[in-house]
């Protein structure tokens, strides 16, 4: 029974041995294996300045500058006309008359009456000075002078009622009317819009009353023009506050030089807050856990993590603001692999911060 217990004691020793033996291998081949461990193979790019800018989108509505309904003021049968729908005029241009050979007549009563009224007196100034008329009689002739004068230019604004003219550069609408017809006074013949400019309503939240001055630069964009961006300004501040969305209503002027955009037409607007010069960094190269924000940097052979502050976005980009310089190499490719104090190769690649303007895009 000894000997069996003896035999036993030599085997647990043995196996004891044995392992302690193995796990002390183990470690060993570890610690070979993580120096003999490749270096990870990356890319970085260097940091670069760019023209930064804040900015607010939006959406709104356009209308004409100057727009008008163009309607008859007396009646008559249309005689002449210029309604071309789509045609751009000039103001002063004619573009409706109508028959008015009544109003012209009129017009030659009333100035052959002014004129008989202004013989009449001349010739009662000149007898006066012998006495031969009284003054009361001079006065009544320069009062029938007066009156003429007043019904001539009755007269013509009679005949002038008859046509319709440009009162600003624009273009003509859509028309139903026909040569001969007979219009009432008050009927509508068409629109005219001024389209050089147009005017562009939207809103702005209110958090951004501090930031926004006239002339600041928007920029809109149409679905009907998918690629296209049409320049313009803020012209124009609301006084008031919507109490229910809590927006400042604006307007900005949008150049359309080609007659592209239409009054009604939808439109989305981005209006620039500010520019700055501000250090960039393509947006992949960025890691996030949890609150913290991080990047990796090339230095001599290995990856060191480095926690940065970052400002605007946009895709592709964005903006740092605190925690790397320019002459830094940061990693933009397999950074998610990496701890700090890694070592890496850098491969020569042809990723670069795509050329393109940054916009700090905030919704409104």
């Amino acid at each position: 029974m000894v000997k069996q217990w003896l035999i036993a004691l030599v085997l647990v020793a043995l196996a004891a041995g044995g392992a302690f033996s193995w796990q002390h291998l183990t470690g060993e081949q570890a610690a070979d294996a993580q120096r003999e461990r490749p270096a990870s193979k990356v890319n970085t790019v260097t940091p670069e300045m760019e023209l930064v800018s804040d900015t607010v989108r939006a959406v709104g509505s356009l209308r004409a500058r100057d727009q008008v309904e163009l309607t008859t003021e007396v009646s008559g049968r249309v005689v002449e006309m210029n309604l071309d729908a789509g045609k751009r005029v000039q103001a002063g241009d004619l573009l409706l008359r109508l028959d008015d050979r009544q109003a012209s007549a009129d017009l030659q009563v009333a100035e052959a009456t002014l004129s008989d009224a202004r013989r009449q007196f001349d010739r009662a100034r000149k007898l006066q000075t012998n006495n031969s008329i009284s003054q009361s009689q001079v006065d009544e002739l320069r009062t029938a002078v007066d009156v003429a004068e007043a019904q001539r230019e009755a007269a013509r604004t009679r005949l002038d009622n008859h046509r319709i003219e440009a009162p600003f550069a624009g273009v003509i609408g859509l028309s139903d009317i026909s040569l001969g017809t007979y219009l009432g006074a008050g009927t509508s013949v068409a629109t005219l819009d001024s389209t050089t400019r147009m005017e562009l309503g939207f809103a702005i939240p209110e958090r951004f009353l501090g930031q926004i001055n006239i002339g600041q630069t928007v920029r809109g964009t149409s679905p009907a023009y998918t690629g296209e961006t049409f320049g313009g300004e803020l012209v124009e501040l609301g006084t008031r506050i919507d109490e229910l969305s809590r927006t400042l209503p604006v307007r900005a002027l949008i150049d359309n030089p080609d007659g592209k955009l239409r009054p009604g037409q939808f439109m989305s607007a981005t209006l620039t807050l500010r520019e700055r010069e501000s250090l960039v960094i393509p947006e992949q190269a960025v890691m996030i856990r949890g609150d913290e924000k991080y990047v990796f940097v090339a230095e001599d052979g290995i990856a060191r993590r480095v926690s940065v502050t970052l400002g605007s976005r946009m895709p592709g980009l964005v903006e740092i603001v605190d925690g790397l310089s320019l002459d830094e190499q940061v990693i933009v490719t397999g950074q998610d692999r990496l701890s700090s104090g890694d070592r890496i190769s850098v491969v020569e690649g042809e990723n670069v911060i795509p050329d393109n303007r940054f916009a700090n895009s905030l919704e409104s």
